[in-house]
């Protein structure tokens, strides 16, 4: 498991991670009446801010790193790490640097959520 599933209100803006979704028919995580949308995650970086995670190795851990701006109404909202069917996560605030340290996972999953263009991945090689 080195995926995340997270979903998104289309209405309000919620967003949650999913532990194990549904599978039944007409059925799921609902808000605001309606249900919520699974986030694809995004791996081109088209836009100006830089969205993708990068990420050095140091010894056993990596310095994971988002160059993005950290403003209130624009920043990274969390930084997270998933490998060996565990999930590392730094919740952020505009305050902070977007930036994590977690193991070094090889084949793990790196993600980023910007409040305004939602999730992005990269592998960790």
């Amino acid at each position: 498991m080195n995926d995340l599933v997270i979903k998104k209100c289309i209405k309000c803006g919620a967003v949650v991670e999913v532990l194990h979704d549904c599978t039944c028919a007409d059925c799921g995580i609902q808000c605001c009446g309606q249900p919520m949308v699974t986030l694809n995650p995004n791996t081109t970086d088209a836009a100006f801010e830089k969205h993708i995670p990068t990420y050095e190795v140091q010894e056993n851990k990596i310095l994971a790193m988002v160059n993005h701006v950290m403003e209130p109404q624009h920043y990274i909202e969390w930084i997270a790490l998933v490998g060996n069917h565990q999930v590392y996560k730094r919740n952020l605030t505009p305050q902070d640097k977007p930036e994590a340290v977690f193991p070094y996972i090889k084949g793990a999953k790196l993600y980023s959520y910007c409040n305004k263009h939602a999730l992005w991945v990269k592998e960790v090689e």
